[in-house]
């Protein structure tokens, strides 16, 4: 891996790969730049494409006390695209990583990018009054207190109960079977340093980027999964109706990783949205 020292001496670990237009991918919360790995051969024979373990992820201990806020890795992604020099790029978020890609817009704009992929996120995590299309539709700051809570007692077992007990009847299914898939994810999770990645969760649902959709001003495209363990396709609906030119695919039928379970498509409509939306 390619290493990044940011402006607070925090070492950033980044693969970059490929020729051509950059795409820059950014993961979700407790993930890696390993979670792209399925779509490298692809997007390598058209972009130059980075893919980063956020600061406080993929196993790094942090060599610095800054806690890994959302501000704090929009902060890096604005560092890493003026350090590698990556005018017009293309950027895809996950989960997390769209979560990072809204706040970017927020505190940076849009001058240095040309299109937007968002995978699967609400602009808001926490529900309230009017607002129900954050996780599950009833995870209030009430219950997110309580799962904070559980993260500090078995961090494993709290992020896999998350997954597990939403929307997705084979996620649950799969929780519950506890195969050697399950126990995989345990161990791994069991393995990194918990209180950084709590300090992110902490700041990730204290974020409300409702405010931030309507003024994208650049091609942006959705993409949603019809069982998603967390949001239903009310969400998906809101957040194309918030973004003046957004493109929604509903992919049915799969989690909250949709691009994960439907791996082809997901590169072609990827791929088209770029070259569509740059006129080729």
């Amino acid at each position: 891996m390619e290493h990044f020292t940011a402006d607070d001496g925090e070492r950033l670990h980044l693969k970059i790969s490929g020729e051509g237009p950059p795409l820059i991918l950014l993961h979700g919360w407790t993930a890696s730049h390993r979670d792209w790995n399925p779509f490298m051969a692809d997007f390598d024979a058209h972009h130059r494409v980075i893919r980063w373990d956020a600061r406080g992820h993929g196993g790094h201990p942090l060599r610095t006390a800054t806690v890994p806020t959302v501000q704090r890795m929009a902060q890096d992604l604005a560092a890493v695209i003026d350090h590698y020099q990556l005018d017009g790029a293309t950027v895809v978020g996950h989960s997390m990583g769209a979560l990072t890609l809204w706040q970017y817009l927020r505190d940076f704009g849009s001058a240095r990018l040309s299109r937007l992929v968002f995978i699967d996120q609400s602009p808001r995590l926490v529900t309230g009054p009017g607002w129900r299309c954050g996780i599950y539709g009833d995870f209030d700051a009430e219950r997110n207190v309580a799962f904070m809570r559980d993260l500090r007692a078995d961090f494993a077992e709290a992020v896999l109960r998350l997954v597990a007990h939403g929307h997705n009847a084979a996620a649950r299914a799969r929780y519950e079977e506890n195969g050697e898939g399950m126990q995989s994810a345990r161990r791994r999770l069991a393995s990194v340093a918990a209180g950084p990645l709590i300090d992110c969760w902490a700041s990730l649902t204290a974020a409300d980027y409702r405010d931030v959709l309507k003024h994208i001003p650049l091609p942006t495209l959705l993409v949603y999964g019809g069982a998603s363990n967390f949001y239903s396709t009310e969400l998906a609906h809101y957040v194309r109706d918030s973004i003046p030119n957004a493109l929604l695919h509903i992919y049915e039928d799969v989690d909250h990783a949709p691009h994960l379970w439907q791996r082809e498509r997901f590169v072609s409509d990827v791929l088209r949205f770029v070259a569509e939306a740059s006129g080729q």
